[in-house]
């Protein structure tokens, strides 16, 4: 039996999820993964709920940039060679090479992309990770630097003297477009950097890094793709060290978050989806 699809266009009031402090004055922590203390809490801060207007984008898709708003969409791409999205080796065997690829085709200047992680979301109640309903940035300038030094020991001092920058590639697995969850951006042009709280990720591994919290501010700009389809990829930029220059009018950095959108009919297929993270290196 064919799936019916009714895909919510159009510009939209939602609900979103944005960083309310620890109510102690510590420091912000996020624990990842299930060999942590069991009674530590797994996040020691709050969310405030805000509505707010989320765009359409469709019809003007080339109106966004990576470099003017930290986000862009690619549409056209044809068949990726992995079909099930099933298995970590397969994934980093067929699709890394074409997220290299397109990172490579679609960032000006960039001439070596290294692949460091993907996360595979599913909206089913047994997924091991469903989509994030919370604000958020993956990362900070010192989570980044981190990385660089973590993944290049050697050739970190010459790498770091480079423009480097974390892309995140989100593509939907699901074969119909998107009904259910799509991804809001907020343009990097209207993010304070007052409302950008860092946040310490805490991997069960004994690996900390780095993630940022949003505080609402009414001036933030949202967008959104309705209906995303499989030959689609949205390019998020979550760091980008051209922002640390005096001056520099690059934000590179793109708050996101899912929402839930009030128009989704009830038994609406569940967004699956994959997002590939990559450092990118370019003069």
């Amino acid at each position: 039996m064919a799936v019916v699809s009714s895909v919510p266009r159009g510009d939209v009031t939602a609900s979103l999820n944005y960083y309310d402090p620890p109510s102690d004055g510590a420091a912000p922590y996020n624990l990842v993964g299930d060999d942590h203390p069991k009674d530590l809490e797994r996040r020691n801060y709050g969310y405030d709920q805000q509505d707010v207007v989320i765009r359409d984008i469709r019809g003007r898709e080339s109106d966004f940039s990576l470099d003017k708003d930290a986000f862009q969409l690619v549409r056209g791409l044809p068949p990726s060679a992995e079909l099930e999205f099933a298995d970590d080796a397969s994934i980093r065997a067929k699709y890394y090479p074409e997220v290299e690829k397109l990172l490579l085709d679609r960032i000006a200047g960039a001439d070596s992309v290294f692949i460091f992680d993907h996360t595979i979301r599913r909206s089913a109640p047994d997924a091991h990770r469903s989509p994030v309903l919370a604000v958020h940035i993956d990362q900070t300038a010192a989570s980044v630097e981190k990385r660089v030094r973590r993944y290049f020991p050697d050739d970190a001092p010459a790498l770091l003297k480079r423009r480097y920058r974390i892309v995140n590639v989100w593509r939907p697995l699901n074969k119909n477009p998107v009904e259910a969850t799509p991804l809001a951006l907020a343009s990097t042009s209207t993010l304070d950097a007052e409302d950008v709280f860092p946040v310490s990720h805490r991997y069960s591994d004994g690996y900390v890094g780095e993630t940022a919290a949003i505080r609402y501010n009414p001036g933030q700009q949202w967008f959104y793709a309705s209906g995303m389809t499989g030959d689609e990829r949205l390019l998020i930029e979550c760091f980008d060290s051209e922002s640390l220059k005096p001056g520099s009018a690059i934000g590179g950095r793109a708050p996101h978050t899912a929402f839930a959108d009030p128009r989704t009919r009830a038994d609406a297929e569940g967004r699956e989806s994959i997002e590939v993270r990559a450092l990118v290196f370019s003069d």
